[in-house]
């Protein structure tokens, strides 16, 4: 709270270029954020903490209807005179309980006022039960010099009443302020959502998929989990479906054009995050085109873009993200996230984990269950087939005395001892012509498993008719192991 005199600052307050907007410059980058921010449709705006009026003339210019309310009489005699003739009602009153009955508003907009009243909390409360449904709160904070109410303090309070708070940093545009800046300078646009139905935000959420690696960005300046790494995301607008969401997120986080038909849908999540609302979480998964790399194209909101491993994921993320990407590796599709109120928003590596995967409905019948395949000598066979398995996706499964198994969803590749020799007797030679043929994802991916698979005990036969066919059609390697047994790898 400031002991400011209002009364006595008032004849000197439009000295300063973002209060008085006399610079054409100031005024047209203020005109312009507001264009933004309000609705294009006239709206009912009720201006709190006004000072003298410039940015209710602005709004008022924009064909808006303006209530405008301040505290110092000097102050509102000073608004009257610049706002004479717009229509605008300019009362004296306290910007906490304003002054307007049981007027309802379409917008309340509230500039370097927030910080100034003694129960911010209670001050938001009221102000949203002054919007109608659907309406929007926008506030223009900032800290200065250690004083003023930061972007997640005043995020935080607004959860309390709403998941719909998009945010802007206002430092960088110096045309704002006449002079460059580098304290914190945001505007928060919160939305009243509609009170008689549950409804739950939809977000979207990209894994790029690059090899082995994943795209990741540091989140920084948004007012939650700053600092940690998440997915690139955001939430779908009204009328838009998810698929366009994505594409239209990825666009603006990192850069890059997607074309529907390169999106996969890879998992939806439904989560809470800690005192929070449910929202319903899609994932989808692309691969990385080297010739649009991505970019950090909202510095403002992300510090860092960064790859990393999938199978070995930092510790420094979002808890819900890191659940989706650890559900996405084991092929879990539809799972459940719901944190209690004391967790963490950050991911916990020894925490309680709070993911719940769900089952898709099929019919197991005719599915493979598991292939077993006998061979000559269980230690050569669990080196060839474990290093090949655990290459394309399988885990160790089960391990007994003759044999190994690797499992993949609900089907498993096991090995075990030949029984039909003795000892002392010479085996029975391997029967020749069995086969297992497997998808790999990409070209490089099969490239490098064929490199690979020497040195882990297997042969790379020569073509036969199909096996690293040309580039016209699918590309496939086809390799032996110790026991005669092949492998068709197959890729696009």
């Amino acid at each position: 709270m400031t002991t400011t005199d209002w009364d006595a600052a008032a004849e000197s307050f439009d000295d300063e270029p973002d209060h008085g907007l006399h610079d054409p410059v100031v005024r047209g980058a203020w005109a312009r954020r507001m264009e933004t921010w309000l609705p294009t449709a006239r709206s009912s705006v009720l201006d709190l903490g006004c000072g003298t009026g410039s940015l209710s003339l602005l709004v008022a210019g924009q064909g808006h209807r303006v209530t405008a309310v301040d505290r110092s009489p000097r102050m509102v005699e000073r608004a009257r005179a610049k706002l004479a003739g717009t229509g605008t009602e300019v009362l004296v009153g306290d910007a906490g309980r304003p002054p307007v009955g049981t007027q309802r508003f379409d917008v309340i907009l509230a500039r370097h006022t927030v910080w100034l009243l003694p129960d911010p909390a209670a001050s938001l409360r009221h102000w949203f039960s002054l919007l109608r449904p659907g309406g929007r709160l926008l506030l223009i904070e900032g800290v200065w010099n250690g004083t003023g109410l930061s972007a997640a303090r005043l995020t935080a309070l607004l959860h309390a009443h709403t998941e719909r708070v998009h945010h802007e940093s206002l430092s960088g545009d110096s045309r704002l302020w006449g002079k460059d800046v580098d304290d914190e300078r945001y505007a928060l646009v919160a939305r009243a959502e509609p009170p008689d139905r549950h409804s739950e935000v939809v977000d979207v959420h990209l894994i790029l998929r690059r090899g082995p690696d994943v795209l990741l960005a540091r989140r920084a300046g948004t007012g939650y989990a700053d600092g940690l790494l998440h997915a690139p995301s955001g939430h779908a607008e009204d009328g838009e479906d998810v698929r366009a969401a994505v594409i239209r997120e990825t666009a603006e986080e990192i850069g890059v054009e997607l074309d529907p038909d390169e999106l996969r849908v890879a998992l939806v999540m439904q989560h809470r995050g800690p005192g929070g609302s449910p929202r319903m979480g899609w994932f989808f998964e692309a691969d990385h085109d080297p010739a649009r790399p991505p970019r950090n194209a909202e510095p403002d909101k992300c510090s860092e873009l960064a790859w990393f491993p999938l199978d070995a994921l930092p510790d420094d993320m979002v808890a819900y993200c890191r659940a989706g990407l650890d559900a996405y590796r084991a092929e879990q599709r539809f799972l459940i996230h719901w944190h209690e109120d004391a967790d963490t928003v950050a991911y916990a590596p020894r925490g309680t984990r709070r993911a719940v995967p769900l089952p898709a409905a099929s019919s197991p019948t005719g599915l493979l269950h598991h292939v077993e395949l006998r061979v000559p000598g269980l230690a050569e066979a669990e080196e060839e087939w474990g290093w090949l398995l655990g290459r394309l996706g399988h885990v160790p499964y089960q391990r007994w005395s003759q044999g190994r198994s690797w499992r993949r969803g609900d089907s498993s590749v096991a090995v075990a001892a030949d029984a039909s020799g003795r000892s002392g007797e010479a085996r029975e030679a391997p029967r020749a012509g069995s086969r297992l043929a497997f998808h790999v994802r990409d070209r490089a991916t099969l490239d490098a498993l064929a490199a690979g698979a020497p040195r882990h005990g297997w042969t790379l036969l020569p073509p036969d008719g199909r096996a690293y066919a040309g580039d016209s059609g699918p590309r496939t390697a086809l390799l032996a192991d110790t026991a005669g047994h092949e492998v068709e790898l197959i890729a696009p």
